[in-house]
């Protein structure tokens, strides 16, 4: 249940209250493992590395996967009242026909669409703030996530450091992501799932397939823990056999599990293979891209404009973790010009910071032609500004081996599947970064550790 007056703890404390001794070695033993601990992971940095994950109270990650939660249920509401079906709520947002692939447009709008979700959360003013909602299968960064901070508590395991002390990782997100398919899809034992992904998208790793493929090959053994048969595969491989089966590695897979952004998803026979099985029936999916829609950042402009229809609970809920959000219109220009430095304008279907404008880092003259430039486009949010807070993170410098301490920004990315809390992406900054916090302007991947 939310607490509607949790307090947040400060960012930087948990780690703050771990023993100076265990800080130390934690730092140094992570500085001088940082090639093993990244190794093919994702990122565009090529100058830094984090020499440790940061650490956050386990009752404050358990009190922030029940707002996230909350969250998403009400993202849905706000869509249902509006719409029936993934077609009317597609035409709604102003989505162009056939940009949303493999969407089936008569699809109602339903809690199956929440199988799969992972809020950005910036922490400003000590307090998290939700600023976007990615609701869909192709979330990117678990795998880093996950792996990055298991090999950090093996290594701390195999030195002893954290010998008696409540830390730990938090729970596995690939573990919790198989039990949501398995159980979400209703598979029998032994099922045979593709996973697939598009490599021709823009993504750290992607331009040596086999070489990307392997990387992820620990998910095969991990998968086959909750009763999958994994097979790992381009999309534009796939196939369609005379049942009208997706065809995958060979043979043809009782499921899918969709790892490619419906809307950046590169056309080919393959994905066309994969749209056949959809339209025959035989190929159940992880999920449907109408939850892609969910995840228009729109949605938080329906929340505030529905506050007067939702409980005093669920009111308090958004106006303290969502900042407020508008759909940014001619009817706004002479508002945002006139508090820049309090604003942000964001597409409301984009991802990775594409397009994203941050008032006070632009001149005015900068902002004025960025707005009207948006408003040119259209679809565009107005979003409040929140600074991010920093806290202190170590990093190890790549070419001099130095460990250097500084104060960065970082958000947190819960992962939630089949909603239930699992583990979470934290982006951290680096020395001397902006504040736009994506994998392409360098931000640092890891998972996070927890402590009683």
């Amino acid at each position: 249940m939310i607490d509607p007056n949790y307090r947040w703890p400060e960012a930087g404390q948990a780690w703050r209250e771990l023993p100076e001794p265990t800080r130390t070695a934690m730092v140094a033993s992570g500085a001088a493992a940082w090639r093993e601990i990244f190794h093919g992971c994702a990122t565009y940095n090529k100058q830094w590395r984090l020499a440790r994950p940061p650490v956050m109270p386990a009752d404050a990650f358990r009190e922030l996967n029940e707002v996230c939660d909350r969250l998403a249920q009400l993202i849905l509401e706000a869509c249902q009242r509006r719409a029936r079906t993934a077609g009317e709520l597609r035409r709604l947002l102003g989505v162009p026909e056939g940009a949303t692939m493999l969407l089936d447009e008569s699809e109602e709008l339903s809690e199956a669409l929440l199988a799969a979700y992972r809020p950005d959360v910036l922490i400003s003013g000590g307090v998290p703030r939700i600023v976007e909602y990615n609701i869909d299968s192709s979330l990117g960064g678990g795998f880093d996530a996950d792996t990055v901070v298991r090999r950090y508590a093996r290594l701390y395991q195999e030195q002893g450091i954290l010998d008696g002390l409540p830390v730990r990782p938090a729970p596995s997100l690939l573990d919790q992501r198989f039990v949501a398919i398995r159980d979400g899809l209703s598979l029998a034992d032994g099922a045979r799932v593709a996973l697939l992904l598009d490599f021709d998208a823009d993504y750290p790793g992607l331009e040596t397939p086999d070489d990307f493929i392997k990387i992820l090959s620990p998910l095969i053994d991990q998968a086959r823990r909750f009763g999958i048969d994994l097979v790992i595969a381009p999309v534009a491989r796939a196939t369609l056999d005379a049942d009208r089966r997706l065809v995958v590695g060979g043979a043809p897979v009782d499921a899918l599990f969709r790892l490619f952004v419906p809307n950046r998803v590169t056309p080919s026979a393959g994905l066309d293979a994969v749209a056949g099985a959809l339209d025959a029936g035989t190929l159940p999916m992880f999920v449907s891209t109408a939850a892609w829609l969910l995840g228009n950042k729109i949605n938080f402009a329906w929340l505030y404009e529905d506050l007067d229809l939702l409980s005093a609970d669920d009111q308090a809920l958004i106006r303290r973790y969502v900042p407020h959000t508008v759909a940014f219109t001619a009817a706004e220009l002479d508002r945002a010009l006139a508090d820049r430095e309090s604003l942000v304008v964001k597409p409301a279907d984009g991802s990775a910071g594409h397009g994203v404008l941050i008032g006070r880092e632009l001149s005015p003259g900068e902002w004025a032609d960025g707005l009207r430039a948006a408003l040119d486009r259209g679809g565009d949010i107005l979003q409040r500004y929140m600074p991010a807070d920093r806290f202190a993170m170590d990093f190890v410098q790549i070419e001099t081996g130095e460990t250097v301490t500084a104060e960065v920004p970082y958000s947190i990315a819960p992962y939630l599947f089949g909603r239930t809390g699992s583990g979470a992406l934290a982006r951290v900054g680096f020395p001397g970064c902006d504040e736009v916090l994506n994998l392409a302007r360098g931000v640092l991947l890891t998972g996070i550790l927890l402590t009683d």
